[in-house]
């Protein structure tokens, strides 16, 4: 079993996930330059796997982080998809061009994310962390299940979540905080981060039995560009909530890891061997090893909540995934 912790690297893991990685087609939304996702993909590409699929609203960041791919790994193939996660009209026509592809996806990293920005709504009218972080994943992942889900073949769905779930549950009745006028960029960004954890859930109990492995995991405080604004001041909000919720143990802020640091658990839930005996299937990573139920909030691993998110989400799409 693998012994991994906080100071662990992505190459280190990486290097041990060696022929996991080899040959496989991976799927990584949100592929920013100097982002978790570019930081992952340039990671993982020289150990040889067969393509890296970069998926990103703006392609022009997507053909950068390309480029950084083939700094460090020439014979390793890339390609841009477009997807915009705040539009369902646009990750319909994305999925669309997945199911075109020839390969089998092996590896879905659901990585693409916005983190406590003013309130907003996406095209569609759902809050915007909910819409981007959960709803757009949880449609395109669907649409593409096909290339995901096939006879003797073992796939995983990564959902990039956070501890950051803590700030609160999934408002089943009101996941747009009255249109704004309760909205707080932290109890937005507490529900979005849930979701991201139900949702693996969710799809490890309707599919695990058909070879797809899903977890979601926290790869930690790095200082990436995800976070706008005043970042002193936005960590003070931060604290000033797991005050008042009582969660003692953030009150005195953060500790910041490298990017190589946050990027391991990315590397340990997409690749590792031991992933099912240091997690459950629907588990939660922290620290390239799984984190003991006792531990998470009890709204981010009900498979009740779970199936009520399904169901919602269903609802916000307006198509039924009946598996």
């Amino acid at each position: 079993m693998s012994n991994y912790n906080w100071d662990t690297t992505a190459e280190q893991v990486a290097s041990d996930c060696r022929p996991s990685i080899m040959n496989k087609t991976i799927l990584i939304t949100g592929v920013t330059p100097g982002g978790l996702g570019a930081g992952f993909a340039t990671i993982i590409a020289p150990y040889n796997p067969s393509l890296i699929i970069l998926a990103a609203r703006d392609t022009s960041k997507a053909k950068i982080t390309a480029q950084e791919i083939e700094n460090v790994a020439r014979s390793v193939a890339t390609r841009i998809l477009e997807l915009d996660l705040n539009s369902q009209t646009q990750i319909r026509k994305a999925a669309k061009e997945v199911l075109s592809y020839d390969e089998h996806i092996d590896v879905l990293v659901n990585n693409a994310g916005v983190m406590a920005p003013p309130f907003r709504l996406t095209e569609d009218g759902v809050e915007s962390q909910f819409g981007i972080n959960h709803v757009g994943h949880f449609l395109f992942t669907n649409l593409i299940m096909s290339k995901l889900i096939a006879p003797g073949k073992v796939s995983r769905v990564v959902n990039v979540s956070s501890d950051g779930h803590r700030m609160g549950p999934v408002r089943f009745d009101d996941w747009n905080f009255d249109d704004g006028n309760t909205y707080d960029p932290w109890l937005g960004y507490g529900q979005a981060k849930t979701a991201n954890m139900l949702f693996s859930l969710s799809l490890a109990q309707k599919l695990g039995t058909r070879g797809l492995i899903s977890v979601s995991l926290h790869p930690g405080v790095i200082n990436t560009n995800l976070l706008k604004g005043d970042v002193d001041e936005s960590v003070e909000s931060l604290v000033k909530w797991d005050k008042a919720l009582g969660n003692r143990p953030f009150w005195r802020g953060f500790k910041w890891k490298t990017m190589s640091q946050g990027v391991a658990t990315h590397v340990f839930a997409a690749f590792h061997d031991d992933i099912l005996t240091t997690a459950r299937n629907g588990g939660f990573l922290l620290d390239s090893t799984g984190v003991p139920p006792e531990d998470i909030r009890c709204w981010a691993r009900d498979s009740i909540e779970a199936e009520r998110l399904w169901k919602l989400s269903e609802r916000i799409v307006g198509e039924r995934f009946g598996y």
